[in-house]
């Protein structure tokens, strides 16, 4: 088995995956307000 060295590891899919998930999250909460506005206009 090979020695870890600190700081050396490819992180790159790491961080595109992170990204990618915030991006589900933001869009996700940015739908979820879009309806409760559109529910709240609607019920008026």
């Amino acid at each position: 088995m090979s020695e870890h060295k600190h700081g050396e590891m490819n992180i790159d899919d790491h961080e595109k995956t992170f990204n990618g998930f915030v991006k589900a999250v933001m869009w996700s909460c940015v739908a979820i307000i879009a309806a409760l506005i559109f529910m709240a206009l609607v019920n008026s």
